[in-house]
Parts: C-alpha cells; sequence; structure tokens
C-alpha cells in the first residue's frame, strides 16, 4: 500500500481514526438491550444476514459483547485476517454492538472519508499486510500495535469522495452481476435434482403409462417396474466397531470413517488405518461396486450413497457406514446411487431418520427397508446412461458460472486495490459514467 501517487499522502490508520472508542462497562445494567454482530455475520461482503443479528440483554450475552459500533464506523475482525470479515456501518442502529474479535474504526473525517476507510480495511494491500502481522498458529490475529500501524493512502478527500462513489457503483454491479449467477446455479441445482427424481421415478420417456403399487412410498410406477425392498436385492454389509478388542494376530488395513464420506464425493486425504485379524478384514473388505450410506450426519444427507471405485486397495470401513453390495442381476449399483440421490431418496431417509439436536441417523433396518423403483437391468443401464449424459452437461454448465463468479469476484477485489492505491486514477468523467453526479 505504500505505491501511490505522489501527490497523495498517507498515514497510520490510529492517526487519521479513532479505534475500538467505546464499549460497555462493567456495570452495565443486566437488563440492558443490544443488537449484537459477531465475526460468524461477517464476510468479506459486509454483513451476511441483517435479520441473524441476535437482540440480547447485556446479563445473557457472551463476554465479547461488548464494543459500541457507532454510524460510519467500519468493523474488521483481528482475528483469521485472510477471511477479511470486514463490514462499513453506516444505519446508525442504535444500541449496537460487536466482539471485541473486531477492531471497530471511525475515521476523523476532516482527513479521511469513513467509505474510503472501508474500501482501503477491504483492499489486497490491506489483507496482506494483516496476515504477515499476524500472530499465531491455529487461530492468527494481528494485535493492537499492527493495526494501529497499517498505512492508510490518503489523495485529497474530494478525491476520497470520488472513488468511493465510483466504487460504490462499480461493485454494486459486480455484486448485482454475480447474484444473478448465483440464482442461475440455484435453479441449474434444481434441475438436476428435478432430472434425477424423474428419471428414477418414472424413466426417461414423458408421461409414461403407470400402473398401482402395494407400497405406501411409490404408490405408482411405470408400467414394468416393481417396488422392492433393497435388502431383498442386495446384501448391507456394516464395518468395524471402533475401539472394540480383537484376539490373534492383527493386521494392519486402511479404513473409511464418516468423514471421508461426504455429500456425492470421498474425501481421502485422511484415510486412517486400524489394526484387526484377517478374518475381520476380509468380511468388511470394501469391494469395487459397493455403494456407501452413512449412518448419521446432516439430515439432508442422510443415506447418500457413493460409489466405491476400489480407490484403495484393502480398504475396511467403519460401522457407521453400510456397504450395500447390489445383486447385479437385479440392481445396479449406479442405478441405487441416483436413487439415493434423488428428492424420492432423500425424503425417505429424512422422514424414517432419528433427530437428535442438530444431527441425524438411521440405521440397518431403515436401510433394508428402502423401496426402490425397480426397472429390469437393461433399462436401469439406460437410464443410468441418460443420468450420466444429461447431469454431465448441467455440471458443464455450473463450471462456466462457478468460473465466471470466481472471474467477477477477483475483477472487484483488483479494482477495489487498484481504486484506493491511486494505480487506477478516477476522474469526474469516471464518476458519471457509473450514472453518480458529484
Amino acid at each position: 500500500m505504500n505505491h501511490h501517487p505522489p501527490e497523495w499522502k498517507s498515514d497510520r490508520l490510529k492517526d487519521v481514526s479513532v479505534i475500538n472508542a467505546d464499549s460497555l462497562p462493567a456495570d452495565t445494567d443486566p437488563d440492558y438491550e443490544f443488537d449484537y454482530l459477531e465475526i460468524s455475520n461477517v464476510d468479506y461482503h459486509g454483513i451476511v444476514d441483517p435479520q441473524a443479528i441476535e437482540r440480547l440483554r447485556y446479563e445473557d450475552a457472551p463476554s465479547r459483547a461488548r464494543r459500541r459500533v457507532a454510524k460510519n464506523c467500519t468493523v474488521i475482525s483481528s482475528v483469521r485476517p485472510n477471511l477479511q470479515a470486514v463490514a462499513f456501518v453506516n444505519n446508525g442502529r442504535k444500541d449496537f454492538i460487536c466482539s471485541t474479535g473486531f477492531n471497530v474504526v471511525q475515521p476523523a473525517e476532516h482527513k479521511l472519508s469513513p467509505k474510503f476507510a472501508y474500501y482501503a480495511l477491504i483492499s489486497e494491500g490491506a489483507r496482506q499486510y494483516f496476515e504477515a502481522t499476524a500472530k499465531g498458529v491455529g487461530y492468527p490475529a494481528v494485535d493492537h500495535k499492527d493495526f494501529d500501524s497499517f498505512a492508510v493512502p490518503l489523495p485529497p478527500l474530494p478525491q476520497q469522495q470520488r472513488i468511493t462513489a465510483y466504487l460504490d457503483a462499480s461493485c454494486a454491479a459486480i455484486d448485482a452481476a454475480v447474484a444473478a449467477k448465483r440464482r442461475q446455479l440455484e435453479t441449474l441445482d434444481a434441475l438436476r435434482k428435478a432430472t434425477m427424481s424423474r428419471v428414477v421415478t418414472r424413466g426417461a420417456a414423458s408421461n409414461p403409462p403407470l400402473q398401482e403399487t402395494e407400497n405406501g412410498w411409490m404408490p405408482q410406477v411405470p408400467q414394468g417396474w416393481n417396488v422392492v425392498c433393497l435388502k431383498r436385492i442386495s446384501e448391507i454389509q456394516t464395518g468395524i466397531t471402533l475401539g472394540k478388542e480383537y484376539e490373534g494376530p492383527l493386521i494392519e488395513r486402511p479404513y473409511l470413517r464418516v468423514a471421508n464420506v461426504q455429500d456425492g464425493y470421498l474425501d481421502l486425504e485422511d484415510v486412517s488405518t486400524i489394526e484387526v485379524p484377517a478374518k475381520v478384514a476380509a468380511r468388511v473388505e470394501l469391494r469395487a461396486g459397493d455403494v456407501l450410506m452413512t449412518e448419521g450426519g446432516d439430515l439432508d444427507k442422510l443415506g447418500r450413497g457413493y460409489l466405491w471405485d476400489a480407490q484403495i486397495e484393502g480398504c475396511l470401513h467403519q460401522n457407521h457406514i453400510f456397504a450395500v453390495r447390489c445383486f447385479r442381476h437385479k440392481l445396479l449399483p449406479k442405478f441405487l446411487t441416483y436413487v439415493t440421490a434423488a428428492q424420492y431418496g432423500r425424503d425417505y431417509f429424512e422422514a424414517t431418520g432419528k433427530r437428535t439436536t442438530n444431527l441425524a441417523c438411521t440405521n440397518a433396518t431403515k436401510v433394508g427397508e428402502f423401496p426402490i423403483p425397480l426397472p429390469v437391468v437393461a433399462e436401469q443401464e439406460r437410464l443410468v446412461e441418460f443420468l450420466d449424459s444429461r447431469l454431465a452437461q448441467l455440471q458443464g454448465t455450473q463450471h462456466v458460472l462457478e468460473t465466471q463468479i470466481a472471474t467477477l469476484t477477483a475483477y472487484r477485489k483488483s479494482l477495489i486495490h487498484e481504486c484506493v492505491t491511486g494505480q487506477r486514477r478516477i476522474t469526474v468523467a469516471d464518476v458519471k459514467s457509473k450514472g453518480v453526479h458529484e
């Protein structure tokens, strides 16, 4: 941030602003109420959800809820600076308190424009400075001395205001474009789910002739299909119980834990090993084509199947992961994974899962009773090929949108940095081009 036009000045942050000016005293009335902003409420784009800001009594608030936030302040997290939890507060909300994990910066407005200060603090140069000065490994934090010493570029006030107006308009346009693309991603995801559900319950043809079943979960299926409980067309294998002591010679083998089986993919970066007898290992060794289904976790991911392709030789699995071994003359493993991922499968496991405070679990009985809409194997093959092709197309579109979002986000960061350091000179004409009049 030291490279800026020669006519610009710079100064330490503490010399052009007041930092952490006001806090709640220890003798605050226990019934005093305030809106509380914590670090999880803020990201690079500011306050994530104003509706999520809690109204608390002083007596019930955490001890870190102490710093007052006035109008035209910037709050910036002093911990984990790489996450850039920074927000500009200009609404003058009464009784607004933030965590002591934030620094509250109130600019001296005759020297430093409040919104220009915000853009300077969220710039790439600021991020690099705060990351370089942060201390600690697991939970790095910027101390007060280093924070106070951050060098703020100081163009003349009219130019600060011109830059702010230009960045406000530019960032609003970029954010609107990103929001539109995120809505496209949501639409794409809904289409993906709808496509899977339609194909695994009705086939690829539109409006196929249907026949009644005697199953409450799937009262109708296309003609020629059946509804069969999973336990009738597969073997459901439980895994190793951790902590259990085994007798006899032990061998070391890799094994999968619930943490390795994610929502639709495997995380094999951290695979543990375990020592068990050879006969136990043989019983729970995974085979190519096994469908892995988790017993517990987030409700919307419960029972989600993932196809094991023998990525690790001789791998075992924990007892909280079911290995479903399909009878392939009746049920194709890939078809089963699509059934579990479709809304039909999600509805079954959400309805039958046992819920706790934050998580949910199922069991071998519920997995075994899972009713599978079952066409003949030849049609399953055709439906799997259809879904593979269609979902690959949707994934390609998703990748394009995600790349565009990443490009726009990177441009936004670059634009802010260039403007607040003077690498990009903002003229009156530039501001007017954004529809803003000084």
